[in-house]
């Protein structure tokens, strides 16, 4: 597999598509209008052009600030100052205003609020299905320190896909994710399984891992029965973040798309410019036709 040295320019397979269309301007409009946070602006996601010319964006709820600081995420760190309770129907009516079919909430780590802030995500999750019932609703949500009387407040909104992310490798959580950690993840992936939900998860490759703390990763996820896979490369947001290790190939994202299929893992994204939320309408279509699921 090719691989290239960080210090050269980023490789012509990296290089994300400009904003254009009407349609980018109309999701810009709505998400200032209503007062919203998208992880799309907060986390830098270099997809972001794309998404929003395709009229499609990833809200953030509970604030712009979260409370653990991670060496991958740009998003702001720090202690927040408000809890918006309003906010579930202001994301409601932008989802109806941009007539969504499958929407995608996510949020900052809130260890500073009692349950993590489970309450204001299973309001969202019911507001935004009260105002648009015939839109598939996908969360990604942070670990609630592994606490699943927490967890379950989200889980009993019922969303129709839970995301939580792995991020990297076991050896690399403590220096890339510091306050979480790899089996309390799987624990949380594990515990939404046995509730009956469908079950996402996602890694970044360019941060240090081998190959074979890869496949153990996705050994790993196929083990709690996880439905959708997404692999993506990792961006330094700054120089103030963990740097880049290696740029990985779009031939070795096709190696372990391969490879994870054939653990059982039934949709997996895998490329350069994947991230969590990147064609997530699509992932469920994909998942829903698959035949192993038809029943």
């Amino acid at each position: 597999m090719t691989q290239v040295s960080t210090n050269q320019k980023k490789p012509t397979w990296l290089r994300a598509k400009l904003p254009s269309g009407p349609a980018y301007g109309q999701v810009r409009e709505i998400v200032d209008r209503n007062q919203l946070h998208t992880v799309c602006q907060s986390a830098q996601c270099p997809n972001m052009g794309e998404c929003w010319s395709r009229g499609t964006a990833t809200f953030m709820i509970l604030g712009n600030v979260c409370t653990r600081a991670c060496s991958f995420c740009a998003v702001q760190t720090g202690k927040p100052k408000e809890l918006d309770l309003a906010e579930p129907y202001r994301v409601a009516e932008a989802v109806s205003k941009m007539k969504l079919l499958h929407c995608v909430l996510t949020s900052v780590a809130r260890d500073d609020l009692p349950d993590g802030g489970a309450k204001v995500w299973a309001a969202t999750i019911r507001a935004v299905r009260h105002r648009n019932p015939d839109t598939a609703i996908e969360v990604l949500v942070p670990d609630f320190k592994g606490k699943f009387d927490d967890l379950d407040v989200v889980l009993n909104a019922e969303p129709d896909i839970f995301n939580h992310n792995l991020e990297t490798v076991e050896r690399l959580q403590r220096p890339i994710r510091k306050t979480a950690s790899y089996q309390r993840s799987l624990d949380v992936l594990d515990h939404s399984k046995s509730k009956g939900l469908r079950i996402k998860s996602g890694i970044m490759l360019g941060l240090g891992e081998t190959q074979e703390e890869i496949g153990q990763a996705i050994s790993d996820l196929s083990s709690v029965k996880l439905d959708i896979l997404t692999l993506g490369q990792y961006l330094q947001p700054s120089s103030e973040y963990a740097p880049v290790d290696r740029w990985a190939s779009p031939e070795e994202f096709s190696k372990w798309k391969k490879f994870a299929l054939s653990k059982g893992i039934v949709v997996v994204e895998s490329g350069p410019l994947v991230r969590s939320s990147y064609h997530a309408e699509e992932q469920s279509a994909r998942f829903a036709k698959d035949r192993r699921f038809s029943a």
